[in-house]
């Protein structure tokens, strides 16, 4: 409990400096960063054919979304010929199609889905120039696409999407993951090109132990909230975790960008007070799920609680790290759309599972890199829209009016995850493709399903793992989820903030409802959680409720 407790407090520490770093890195003015990066960003500009002129907010969408289906493009045919291409010392042959689609998309969308098995599905040449070049991709795109949203509603103009996809990598995520992988490595992950190596086993037997490029790839798989394992069992593994250490320092990366996105968020739009308020009222949130998940998993089956044997449930968890750690590992990297374990979810208590899944139902208890936090002001100009509502005036926010045309396009963006999970898992349960898949009959095989296209459609990735989702309609159904739940609303909030861009500044008066007070939050975090409710509280009860008033 200790641990839980220290590694929250190191995460509260650390959210305000980064977030005001964050601030500096993408403010449009000249800052002292630039005398670092600036060089070197430069070299990059001119090879790109780069200008860093200020794009109208559909051009930046249509930039950041046409550079993300190239890529996508690019990585499928590296995984479908990475049989004949070099670094493959292991000989693993090209991808299905359909799972080489799968993969390219959840790479690219931060899902990091994983269909395969990480060690024996890519060569090391589709890990590093394949998966490990779109984990620094995917964050870059989302971290660019919210500071454009941000600086839209600071009324700054949106950017340059080239010029924030570069900065985001650049001053950003490859800096924090250098530093990172060298400590992982001095911590004893494996950092190598070469193949597996074979080794007698105690009893004369032999076995192949995998290994590979793993500290590099575990650093920017926290930092950017990607998740996928280079291992199958992804952190579970010793190699990808080898102890507490590793275990702390990957639950911190995994909460860095996301935390410190609020304060950047204040500083921007020039009041740090609000983005004070959305930190301590989604923190707020995590701690109670959090407490609520290690009370449910601390008393074990109450099956086998009623037959005298008790204690906390340790069934898929890693002896290493015990209850406690696990759980926060889980509530973490479902909270931050992450996706890496160091425990199997599926083999969670009804409850734990319940609220892990909640995270990603939610996707706004901070939420991963960028796309989160645009989730995280949908709800605040939702709660601002019902506060107008019941004191009988037109609804502001940072001065300007809320009105017809935001709540439409904000009412798509929020009805577009319900409509993608319970559509897909409506399609996935009446054929038979999808129910042949079902590992466990009854409540908890309906969570087995809606959990995974709860993961795509929130861009988390992790996944009960009792489902058998490596066949075409799986790979299929989740890559579509995957690319809708990544763009769409991506793009619907830059228009809203474009919109609210437009608009004239109301004098704030005595009637001016006001978004930074404690009042507000309360709203916002009521809002999130009744509209959560009643969108999701049904298909909960069949699942999770039900499997766990049935034990």
């Amino acid at each position: 409990m200790g641990s839980v407790v220290l590694i929250i407090f190191i995460v509260i520490l650390l959210a305000k400096p980064v977030g005001l770093y964050l601030a500096q890195t993408f403010n449009t003015e000249r800052t002292r960063l630039d005398r670092v990066f600036l060089p070197a960003e430069n070299i990059l500009f001119r090879l790109g054919g780069v200008r860093a002129i200020n794009q109208t907010w559909k051009r930046y969408a249509a930039s950041l979304l046409l550079t993300n289906v190239f890529m996508i493009a690019l990585v499928y045919l590296v995984f479908r010929l990475q049989g004949i291409l070099p670094l493959n010392p292991a000989g693993i042959k090209g991808m299905d199609a359909s799972l080489a689609f799968n993969t390219a998309i959840s790479f690219m969308t931060n899902t990091n889905l994983q269909h395969y098995s990480g060690e024996t599905g890519l060569s090391y040449l589709a890990q590093m120039a394949g998966v490990l070049f779109m984990m620094f991709a995917a964050p870059a795109t989302a971290l660019s696409g919210v500071m454009a949203f941000i600086r839209l509603l600071a009324g700054k103009g949106a950017g340059n999407f080239f010029v924030d996809f570069i900065r985001s990598i650049t001053r950003v995520l490859l800096p924090l993951a250098f530093i990172t992988g060298l400590i992982f490595v001095a911590l004893g992950v494996p950092q190598t090109l070469s193949p597996s190596v074979t080794v007698q086993t105690v009893d004369g037997g032999s076995q192949e132990i995998a290994r590979g490029p793993v500290g590099s790839f575990l650093s920017i798989k926290e930092l950017g909230n990607n998740g996928g394992g280079f291992f199958g069992v992804n952190s579970a593994h010793p190699f990808e975790n080898p102890g507490s250490f590793s275990n702390m320092l990957q639950i911190l990366l995994m909460f860095l960008l996301p935390t410190a996105i609020p304060f950047a968020y204040g500083r921007m739009i020039g009041n740090e007070k609000q983005g004070r308020l959305l930190f301590v009222s989604m923190m707020m949130m995590f701690v109670v799920m959090l407490s609520l998940s290690m009370v449910a998993e601390s008393h074990g089956n109450p099956a086998l609680n009623a037959l005298g044997i008790n204690g906390a449930s340790m069934e898929g968890k890693e002896v290493r790290f015990g209850p406690g750690e696990s759980i926060l590992y889980a509530m973490v990297t479902t909270a931050s759309e992450t996706g890496a374990v160091n425990t199997m979810h599926d083999t969670l208590t009804p409850l734990s599972g319940m609220l892990a899944l909640s995270n990603m139902l939610l996707n706004a208890v901070f939420g991963g890199v960028g796309a989160g936090f645009l989730n995280v002001i949908m709800y605040v100009l939702i709660a601002v829209f019902l506060s107008g509502l019941m004191i009988g005036r037109t609804p502001e926010f940072l001065g300007k009016k809320i009105e017809a045309r935001e709540m439409k396009l904000i009412a798509v963006t929020m009805l577009i995850q319900p409509l993608l999970i319970l559509g897909a898992s409506a399609i996935a349960l009446y054929v038979h493709a999808g129910t042949d898949a079902i590992s466990n009959q009854g409540f908890h095989g309906l969570t087995q399903v809606m959990y995974e296209f709860t993961s795509s459609a929130a861009n988390n990735g992790s996944g009960f793992e009792g489902l058998g989702d490596a066949t075409p309609f799986w790979n299929i159904s989740t890559g579509i989820v995957m690319f809708i739940g990544r763009y769409f609303g991506v793009i619907t909030m830059l228009a809203v903030a474009a919109s609210l861009a437009k608009k004239r500044l109301a004098p704030e008066s005595i009637g001016t409802f006001r978004t930074d007070s404690p009042l507000f939050g309360t709203i916002f975090v009521g809002t999130i959680m009744i509209v959560g409710a009643l969108t999701f509280f049904p298909v909960l009860v069949l699942g999770p409720v039900a499997e766990y008033l049935t034990l």
